[in-house]
């Protein structure tokens, strides 16, 4: 089997993570200028390897082996949310480059293709998985249109900024690959709790986020009786506390809901409020059970507006993302690999949390894996990993994708 060599893989992750950096953080939105500088610099780390580099259209960084195929995507995303950890997506793009090296360094190996990749803005400043999208041929142009960064910046004038407007979009060659390989750190405390180093990922949940609208009337707190309000808020409050209490009886011990953003207009103490509005987003890998959920959201706000007091709308807030399996001769060799590196410390396991690979799934068999997050934590400036389940980690994918080209 082909060996990884650790301290290589270790200093680039920590090169990376000093574009950027913040404290023990990271701050590299899609096309900010830390994230196009993160860009330029694995371009070049992938030329270096050997591999034939773009940066395309969209600001995906694309590492091609001169190679035939058939050959093995991998990858992840080098963009970080607002206020990031600094191994969120970074480890499995440094993953792929390390994996590029050391199947060249190895005689055994040295003839099998691997490209890497680092996808633009999985994390949504502009569109979630723009980049995955785009390389997909899903990307739908009116939905592009619409994207606004969350500093109002429009995508077609980020890509001017950057000056990529005219960089051409590469989309995939589904006759060059046998498949996408992803790994990425937990983001939960599932493997932390039982003193395991490898999930191999049989799944990723579908993502449903309905924003709901609440129009009232506003007037003065003070001379408005109770019995002739129409308090916008107190019907959002509602339906906050019944999602809370129907959802619940429905779900499994793995779904997931929040109610993460909630408004009130005009947010006076001695108005009573005309509109309010609240988001709320569910998880899971069942479809049927989303399907549900957002049924229920619904039945809610139609039982609030049949008392004729207050209009309620519900709207998507974000297009749907449908649940989707990872492949099963890439779980097999996964955890086959695990078994070896780590044997009796691995487990298969959902993904809670959204990645490139549910777009990707749509084109290309996936494959993915995890390892343990410190305390579960991640979108934060104190998300880490042990240096040796890093190691573990990129051993485990390589020694899988070897098994997949052999």
């Amino acid at each position: 089997m082909v060996s990884i060599n650790s301290s290589r893989l270790l200093a680039d992750l920590d090169h990376l993570r000093r574009i950027g950096g913040m404290g023990t953080g990271v701050v590299r939105p899609a096309f900010s200028e830390k994230d196009m500088e993160a860009r330029l610099w694995l371009k070049e780390q992938f030329e270096l390897a050997g591999l034939t580099s773009t940066i395309d259209g969209v600001g995906n960084v694309f590492g091609r082996s001169k190679n035939d195929g058939p050959a093995l995507l991998i990858g992840s995303h080098s963009d970080t949310q607002p206020e990031g950890g600094w191994l969120d997506g970074a480890l499995g793009v440094i993953y792929g480059l390390e994996i590029v090296r050391a199947f060249q360094e190895d005689p055994s190996t040295k003839n099998l293709t691997i490209d890497a990749v680092s996808w633009q803005d999985e994390e949504g400043n502009f569109l979630s998985c723009l980049g995955s999208r785009s390389w997909c041929g899903i990307l739908d142009d009116d939905i592009e249109k619409g994207c606004v960064s969350r500093e109002g910046e429009t995508l077609e004038a980020a890509l001017k900024r950057t000056g990529l407007i005219d960089t051409p979009r590469l989309t995939v060659d589904e006759e060059r690959y046998r498949g996408y390989l992803e790994a990425h750190i937990e983001q939960g405390n599932y493997l932390e709790d039982a003193g395991e180093k490898i999930g191999v990922v049989t799944a990723i949940v579908g993502i449903r986020g309905l924003t709901v609208l609440f129009e009232g009337e506003q007037n003065h707190a003070g001379t408005t009786t109770m019995a002739r309000r129409r308090d916008a808020a107190t019907a959002m409050f509602e339906m906050a506390y019944r999602i809370n209490q129907e959802f619940p009886p429905v779900v499994n011990n793995r779904t997931v809901w929040t109610i993460g953003n909630a408004v009130i207009e005009p947010g006076a103490a001695s108005i009573v409020p005309g509109r309010a509005e609240l988001t709320v987003q569910f998880r899971d890998q069942d479809e049927t059970l989303l399907n549900k959920l957002e049924q229920i959201v619904s039945s809610i706000a139609n039982d609030i507006n049949s008392r004729s007091v207050i209009k309620v709308q519900v709207v998507p807030s974000r297009a749907p993302i449908r649940p989707c399996n990872m492949h099963e001769e890439f779980i097999m060799k996964m955890g086959g690999a695990a078994e070896l590196v780590v044997p009796g410390g691995w487990r298969e396991m959902p993904s809670a949390a959204g990645h490139d690979p549910m777009v990707i799934n749509e084109k290309l068999p996936c494959g993915m894996l995890f390892i343990p997050s410190i305390d579960g934590v991640s979108h934060n400036f104190k998300e880490d990993s042990h240096e040796e389940d890093i190691v573990i980690g990129c051993q485990v994918l390589a020694d899988a994708a070897e098994a997949i080209l052999k």
